[in-house]
């Protein structure tokens, strides 16, 4: 879950933690650029995910584009750090043998060869990876416990937003519930998945989605699959999801129209190219394979069908869950004592 402000607000929330915003309070060191109740943020910890976001062929940031950055990760940094000493009070920080399983898990869908070339593409360590695996495991189940236990949507509610909202199920055409697993061959295309995982030509391109339709057919959920490898950013932090789809919005890609229809829920497409252009000049851009999750007919649903029930449930889960957490984290934010170094220096050199 995601506990960090947009990047107006973080550069805003920067100069509010100085106190009267410069000279309050000076630095143990160089070295450390922010405190959380005492414990130091270094700016070792900043460089290294600042390397890692910068990539090996992007464009390198201006000293300005630069410094909103670091302040950016360092407000991260700062998130993190609270959420983890939170953690660690209630006795809910990631054991090593959790860590040793989700890295394993991690490495099960690449050879030794392409994780280490993968690590080498992110500027980051087997040390640093296991250190970002303890936190990312650590912070959910501090979710787990502190949000997710606690959020109880009643059938009230359910009947309630159903009688709000009737329109939005009467379906006035057949919806496919998709999602999909993309492989690019553009190398300078952007990825989010959790392996950072990126294919850099079509050569590669083909090798890693055959690879995955391998894993696929040999029983590896979808969902992971996606998350860890899909270079598709707008849908492989869901696991491939991209929601529902109208029929009509469907047929603009016959191709894939044609596949899907044949699907029964849960089966897969073989593997598709991805198109860019039209006519003769229409070139392979990338590999998708696409899965039937629900397939709904069109006309009115009714509040007795167990789908319209499981997905109001799952909607105000999710909006509540949500509240609970930004609510939660302003109140450990507030309860924190934070010190900015970082945020007074830049305050200061701009004010001279």
């Amino acid at each position: 879950m995601d506990f960090h402000r947009a990047l107006p607000a973080v550069v805003l929330a920067a100069g509010l933690f100085t106190g009267t915003l410069v000279g309050c309070h000076p630095a143990p060191s160089p070295e450390v650029l922010a405190t959380v109740n005492g414990k130091q943020i270094v700016q070792a910890d900043v460089d290294r995910l600042f390397k890692q976001s910068l990539g090996e062929t992007a464009q390198p940031p201006s000293k300005e584009e630069a410094a909103i950055q670091r302040l950016s990760i360092l407000h991260q940094l700062i998130q993190d750090e609270i959420l983890q000493q939170r953690a660690s009070k209630l006795n809910l920080v990631a054991t090593d043998e959790e860590v040793d399983a989700k890295l394993t898990d991690m490495k099960a869908l690449s050879t030794q060869e392409e994780f280490d070339r993968q690590l080498k593409e992110r500027n980051q360590t087997i040390d640093g990876l296991r250190h970002d695996i303890r936190h990312q495991l650590t912070q959910s189940k501090l979710v787990n416990k502190e949000i997710e236990s606690k959020i109880n949507i009643t059938d009230g509610e359910i009947s309630a937003y159903f009688a709000a909202h009737k329109s939005e199920f009467n379906l006035i055409e057949p919806q496919y519930h998709l999602a999909r697993i993309v492989v690019t061959s553009d190398p300078g295309k952007q990825v989010t998945n959790l392996q950072s995982s990126k294919a850099a030509n079509d050569g590669e391109a083909r090798k890693k989605i055959q690879m995955l339709r391998n894993h696929l057919e040999s029983g590896e959920d979808f969902s992971s699959v996606a998350q860890r490898f899909s270079e598709d950013s707008s849908s492989s932090a869901n696991g491939g999801d991209f929601g529902f789809v109208f029929e009509s919005q469907l047929r603009t890609e016959p191709d894939v129209f044609e596949a899907v229809s044949k699907l029964k829920a849960g089966q897969t497409t073989e593997t598709m190219p991805i198109f860019q252009g039209e006519g003769p000049g229409r070139r392979t851009v990338g590999y998708a394979i696409y899965l039937l999750i629900e397939k709904r007919p069109a006309g009115q649903r009714e509040m007795s069908d167990p789908r319209v029930q499981q997905s109001i449930r799952q909607l105000l889960r999710n909006n509540h869950a949500q509240l609970l957490q930004n609510a939660y984290s302003e109140m450990l934010y507030n309860e924190a004592k934070i010190h900015n170094y970082l945020a007074e220096q830049l305050l200061k050199d701009g004010a001279s």
